[in-house]
């Protein structure tokens, strides 16, 4: 199975994986996101270590259990060769009601076939009131004329 853009990667194609990723995260849909990654893919999320598809989707199916109304921006910050640096930044609620933005930054390292088999991920959260909030599109797909995290001042 290939999942272009392949590497390596120039500016285009790292800004259309990162979109390509941003858009499926957005869906909420653990298997539909599980599928970039190769079938053994090694991530680090915060403190948690995760192997595999079934992993991944068991975990993406609690991360979003847990963030409600969860909406996305992803923006390169580097690449070479088969590897991309993204910063992000993400708006949840949890079941409360209490908002929060969590900035971050990933590592991705992919196959020849385009799937990722390593991401590293390194997340902060900040609780925001929801006065304070700047991503307001309707769930799923950012839309394309929304600013970017550095429109934003992010």
């Amino acid at each position: 199975m290939s999942r272009p853009p392949l590497p390596p990667f120039d500016a285009a194609t790292a800004a259309q994986k990162a979109r390509m990723a941003e858009d499926a995260w957005n869906t909420r849909d653990p298997e539909r996101v599980a599928g970039a990654y190769t079938e053994d893919s090694l991530w680090r999320n915060r403190a948690e270590f995760i192997r595999g598809r079934p992993e991944i989707v068991a975990f993406l199916t609690r991360k979003w259990a847990r963030e409600l109304d969860y909406r996305l921006i992803k923006e390169v910050w580097a690449f070479h060769d088969n590897r991309i640096a993204v910063r992000f930044a993400y708006e949840w609620h949890d079941d409360s009601g209490s908002w929060f933005r969590s900035y971050g930054n990933e590592n991705w390292e992919f196959d020849a076939a385009g799937l990722m088999r390593r991401r590293i991920a390194s997340i902060n959260d900040l609780p925001i009131a929801e006065a304070d909030r700047l991503y307001h599109w309707p769930l799923g797909r950012r839309p394309d004329d929304h600013p970017s995290l550095s429109a934003l001042g992010l």
